[in-house]
Formats: structure tokens, C-alpha cells, sequence
């Protein structure tokens, strides 16, 4: 029996490119996606999209959306639907802060550790989760840290019997972006896929406009061109004003920040 793994699958580059690296390692995915009021749910149809190039390249992903009825009305953050602006800049600023959702990985967490553990005792074998949090993340979001991933998985093992069949694949928890895209350039090669078919199938821009096409202010957008820029690739995803001005835009960034 192949190995089995549960992925948090939101439609950005991080999970696609676990996705890949669980695809590579020859796991059986269940991939799991989330609509919960996001403004950037055009990350959804990409994930939908990803999934479908794969299947005709000989990847079978299992994916299933998730709905959280009601709960955008019920969230304080810039992120969700009648929030406040998505504020700009690069991830060491403080209005960073502004995109976190609360208890967000927690809730995304607790459903993919139900799947998980209810593959584990249907099949009577071990599966693992996987998340495509990365270093990148901890400094504005906590949930994306090893401490709080350490708690949470506790939290499941005391709440749940044979919660031991179910453990933690995080690739790339303390890499940064330019680390997973290069790791993405590998895994394609590995499994015989298209490096821009598979990134244009994904959204990291919190702001994109009404066509889909992402912007490149918000600190989300900024952080994956900077990881194209250092792999010295064009990003195949479709910005507002043309690669070349979001290209040059987060060069001044990081100039500033003298990076």
C-alpha cells in the first residue's frame, strides 16, 4: 500500500509545491482546500486547476473543498471578505500583522487531523499531514510555528483515540520562499511536469484584481517575486501591470530593505 498524507491545500505556491514533494516521496494525497470568506479565492481555482493538470500528467489528487458557512461575517481581518484594505509592503513590517486570521491553521489544522485519522483507521495504517508552513511565516503568524505545531498535534493526540497512526510533514517549516521554489524546479523535474504550467496554476497575492490577476504591493505578492527573482525565473502567474513593473517594483523593496 502506498503511503497516505492529508494536505492542507490552499492554492498558493508554499502548498503546491508540497503537493509536488508529496507526489515525488509517492504518497496516496487527499488534498483538502478551505473557502472561508477570502477575498483571494481565486487561490481556490487554481488549486482546482493544479489538480487537474496533474491528473492528465498521471498524478491522481483526491481534493475536496471545504466551506466554512458563515464564518466570514464572524472574522476581524483585512484577508476576509468586507474586511478592511489588505495593507502593502514587504513582511518585516508591522501592518503585516493586518492579514492574520484568527486561529485560521487552527481550524484549517483540526479538519485535516479528522481526515487524517479517519484514513488511518479505515485502512489500519499510518498517514501523515502535511502543511506548507514555512520560516517566512513565523515572525507575523504564530500558528505557523514549531511551537505551536508541536501544542496542536498534543491537543489531537489527547483528544482522540490511536491519534499515534497520524503525524506531522512540514517540509519546508523553517525554509524560506526561494527555498520551496527551487524545490518546486526539482520535483517537477523528478515527476516530468511543466515548472510554469504549475506555478501559473497558483495564487499567492492577497489582492488580486477581478480577472485573477495578482498584484505585486501586498506583502504575500512581494515575497514570491522576490523568490523568482533570486532563481532567476518569470513568475508565469499574470500581475496587474506586466512582470517587468512587478519585477522592478519589488527590486526597489528590496533595496530599501538592503537586501
Amino acid at each position: 500500500m502506498k503511503k497516505q498524507a492529508v494536505l492542507s491545500l490552499s492554492g498558493g505556491m508554499d502548498s503546491s509545491t508540497v503537493l509536488l514533494y508529496l507526489l515525488g516521496k509517492r504518497y496516496k494525497v487527499t488534498a483538502v482546500g478551505f473557502d472561508y470568506g477570502q477575498k483571494h479565492d481565486i487561490e481556490l481555482e487554481r488549486a482546482q486547476a493544479l489538480v487537474d493538470y496533474l491528473k492528465v500528467n498521471g498524478h491522481n489528487v483526491n481534493y475536496q473543498v471545504i466551506k466554512l458557512e458563515g464564518l466570514v461575517d464572524l472574522l476581524n481581518s483585512n484577508l476576509v471578505k468586507g474586511g478592511k484594505d489588505v495593507p502593502e509592503g514587504h513582511y518585516e513590517e508591522d501592518n503585516m500583522k493586518d492579514t492574520v486570521v484568527p486561529n485560521r491553521n487552527k481550524m484549517f489544522s483540526s479538519i485535516i487531523q479528522a481526515v487524517a485519522l479517519s484514513i488511518a483507521n479505515e485502512n489500519d495504517c499510518d498517514v501523515d499531514i502535511a502543511m506548507g508552513i514555512h520560516a517566512g511565516d513565523h515572525a507575523i503568524y504564530p500558528d505557523c510555528r514549531q511551537e505551536f505545531r508541536d501544542a496542536d498535534y498534543e491537543a489531537f493526540k489527547q483528544g482522540n483515540w490511536d491519534a499515534d497512526k497520524v503525524k506531522y510533514v512540514t517540509p519546508y517549516l523553517y525554509g524560506d520562499k526561494f527555498g520551496i521554489l527551487e524545490d518546486g524546479l526539482f520535483w517537477c523535474e523528478k515527476l516530468g511536469l511543466d515548472f510554469d504550467e504549475v506555478y501559473k496554476r497558483t495564487n499567492t497575492s492577497y489582492k488580486p484584481d477581478a480577472e485573477g490577476r495578482s498584484d505585486y504591493k501586498s506583502a504575500s505578492s512581494v515575497e514570491r517575486i522576490e523568490a523568482f527573482i533570486k532563481l532567476d525565473r518569470k513568475d508565469p502567474v499574470e500581475y496587474i501591470d506586466g512582470w517587468e513593473v512587478a519585477k522592478k517594483h519589488v527590486e526597489q523593496i528590496l533595496e530599501n530593505h538592503g537586501k
